[in-house]
């Protein structure tokens, strides 16, 4: 008798932990998968400086979807990182990016893959947030290595192919066919902001739909 109680006891046991874990899945936006969330996401722009950001092809485009991204990251709460390479030599982050940083946001950097560098992998752990979208430059160099160092260290990234770029169009195009053949998603801006409403019934709809018009 006594025997059967326990096993019920633990049959009980086991079913309460079940529900805990099915109510915490609920709360956290749902069980993890390859759509963005924006309660799963940050934001990190790669590298838009001053002495870079020009220099890439179709220059316009790619620091015009960054700051859709910047702006559709501020109205949907998703926290921000960006990134400086050298910036003694490259110069600071484009005034109309930087303008989007939160305090404490910006982080220089002289390893390729920025997550090598201890003190943003450490802001992008504090935050808490599986999925990474990266946007910025260049596509080949700098995107490519943080994408890829990021999917070794158990986040999944996110490239937005029309918010970043390289010198050589050909670069940008084998650091995507590149990215998709490890596994990384590879996205547009439209993706990302659709994927981050989730349903036409948000109030932000209207603000994100003014971004891509």
């Amino acid at each position: 008798m006594n025997a059967k109680r326990k096993r019920r006891s633990h049959g009980r046991a086991r079913a309460a932990a079940r529900l805990a874990r099915t109510a915490a899945t609920v709360r956290s936006g749902g069980a993890p998968g390859a759509r963005l969330r924006s309660a799963r996401s940050m934001l990190i722009i790669v590298d838009m400086q001053e002495r870079i950001a020009g220099a890439v092809a179709d220059a316009p485009r790619v620091l015009h979807q960054c700051e859709v991204l910047l702006r559709a990251a501020a109205v949907l709460a998703v926290p921000v990182a960006m990134t400086e390479h050298c910036p003694e030599q490259l110069g600071s982050t484009v005034a109309s990016l930087r303008a989007h940083a939160a305090p404490g946001a910006i982080h220089a950097k002289a390893h390729f893959a920025a997550v090598d560098e201890p003190a943003l992998a450490q802001y992008i752990a504090a935050c808490n947030r599986p999925q990474i979208v990266i946007a910025g430059v260049e596509s080949h160099v700098c995107v490519l290595q943080t994408a890829i160092a990021l999917s070794e260290r158990g986040y999944t990234p996110y490239v937005v192919a029309d918010a970043t770029g390289s010198r050589l169009e050909e670069s940008r195009a084998l650091a995507l066919e590149r990215l998709r053949g490890v596994g990384v998603q590879v996205v547009n801006a439209e993706m990302v902001l659709f994927e981050w409403l989730e349903h036409a019934q948000r109030r932000e709809l209207r603000e994100l739909l003014a971004l891509i018009k």
